[in-house]
């Protein structure tokens, strides 16, 4: 069985914590382990096993490898994908590259988003499902209502749901209004489509060539086309691009005769909203999930999150508050869908706030823009032990930096110094120009930019070690 995690999602509806270019699953949402390493973690105790395929984002990349070397992880595979087309090509593309050479796993796979309190649990629903992905089924996993949820797609069944074990799919029902989920959850034969599955490749690749052969033919292509860049595999941008967009079960589940679902009972949450973080965390006798440097005077029923300042509430009553670096939300918790909105607001003001935090991840380490003006701006960065930045230089800005900690090695024209704690360097407009932590601890520098021009884009690469164009 190789699993196969899903974590291209961009989780807008849990902004501000989540950002296009850092979203949920890569993020400490419950707990300090991220939603993606808790996926991973949940896999451990199931028998036979193979290392994780993962599907993800091409500009997650570097966020998807550094987090699996956190927990120690060594992945069968990392697809990026260069544009996004639905989990129908992604999965497909994934059993492509599974099948390789012959081969003919199973593959389980899961979203790495999701919360599932009772991984035991988990590991019984996945056990239940083998004999019938074995003999040839499309096994999905449906999760046993606990609420007349408006929110979820449901799969139906033709008998009250009993027991542990993979039962035959009478029909997929779409998002239903809140008398038909009541009628739903009394009735004992409708699950919440949970988007987990578990399949032969060679089965899933027969049935997407019944129903959706485009979605199959892409991703073939895709991944025969495909290169290797450092840890990943890029698959073939024009091959990929050309499939439908697609989700699996548009394309092949909600269409196959060969459909049969699992019951879930798990403790299991898509951790869609805010409200939805708030059902799973734990809370004190007023009702409140508080995380960080909290306090409550009167308040009931809400969440309060602060991940960098005090925050403090007082006389409110099913609300939700978060606070990041940049950006505060406060929201009823009735409201918390129309979180998208804003999002889409700032992304037509073209507000860095909808894709970036103020700390931005690269593959050397991060930087945090502490403070900007007109002309200048101010960055702490944090180089780690070993990586260096590209060969580069700039058409706009010049840069002075400050080493705080550590050892910097720069390089300056045809020049190279060693700086430490306190030392310091000017790196003119139009200079070549690199960086390089050569020490065993993470190197920490201000950097004090000014120019006419100071975007991220006025970066011309002359060399650089992880690929970057």
């Amino acid at each position: 069985m190789i699993p196969v995690i899903l974590s291209g999602g961009s989780g807008t509806r849990l902004w501000p914590l989540s950002r296009s270019s850092y979203p949920k699953q890569f993020i400490g949402v419950t707990e300090e382990r991220t939603m993606f390493q808790l996926t991973l973690a949940r896999l451990a105790g199931l028998p036979d096993v193979q290392a994780p395929l993962v599907v993800g984002n091409e500009n997650h990349r570097f966020i998807l490898g550094e987090q699996l070397h956190a927990v120690g992880v060594k992945p069968h595979a990392i697809l990026l994908e260069p544009v996004g087309r639905n989990t129908a090509p992604a999965i497909a593309a994934a059993a492509a590259a599974a099948s390789a050479q012959g081969a003919d796993p199973l593959l389980l796979v899961l979203a790495a988003d999701h919360v599932i309190a009772d991984t035991p649990a988990f590991h019984q629903a996945i056990a239940a499902g083998v004999a019938a992905a074995e003999a040839g089924a499309l096994v999905t996993f449906g999760i046993v209502p606990t609420a007349p949820e408006t929110g979820y797609g449901y799969i139906q069944v033709a008998d009250r749901v009993e027991g542990i074990s993979a039962v035959a799919v009478s029909a997929f029902v779409e998002k239903p209004d809140l008398e038909t989920a009541r009628r739903y959850l009394a009735d004992g034969r409708h699950l919440w489509n949970s988007g987990m599955f578990l399949f032969k490749a060679s089965v899933l690749l027969a049935e997407l060539e019944r129903f959706s052969p485009a979605v199959v033919k892409a991703a073939r292509e895709s991944v025969a086309q495909a290169r290797s860049d450092l840890d990943f595999i890029r698959l073939d941008k024009e091959a990929f691009s050309a499939s439908p967009e697609d989700s699996i079960d548009y394309a092949v589940m909600e269409k196959s005769d060969k459909v049969k679902v699992v019951p879930l009972s798990a403790g299991w949450s898509d951790v869609g909203a805010w409200g939805a973080v708030w059902d799973v965390a734990t809370k004190d006798a007023e009702g409140n999930a508080a995380r960080g440097d909290v306090w409550l005077q009167g308040v009931k029923n809400s969440y309060v999150r602060a991940d960098h300042r005090l925050v403090a509430a007082i006389g409110l009553d099913n609300v939700m508050i978060v606070e990041t670096s940049d950006a505060v939300l406060v929201a009823s918790k009735e409201s918390v869908q129309e979180v998208k909105k804003i999002v889409d607001r700032l992304k037509a003001a073209k507000r860095p706030e909808a894709a970036l935090h103020r700390e931005v991840f690269r593959p050397w380490g991060s930087y945090d823009s502490i403070d900007h003006a007109e002309r200048y701006q101010v960055k702490r960065i944090t180089v780690n032990p070993g990586q260096k930045l590209s060969v580069q230089m700039h058409h706009h800005r010049a840069e002075h930096w400050v080493v705080v900690s550590g050892t910097a090695k720069v390089w300056l024209g045809d020049k190279e110094v060693l700086l430490t704690e306190n030392q310091s360097t000017y790196i003119p407009v139009g200079v070549v120009h690199a960086l390089e932590n050569p020490g065993k601890i993470p190197l920490e520098l201000i950097e004090v930019q000014s120019g006419a021009y100071l975007g991220e884009d006025d970066i011309v690469r002359f060399e650089d070690r992880y690929g970057r164009a």
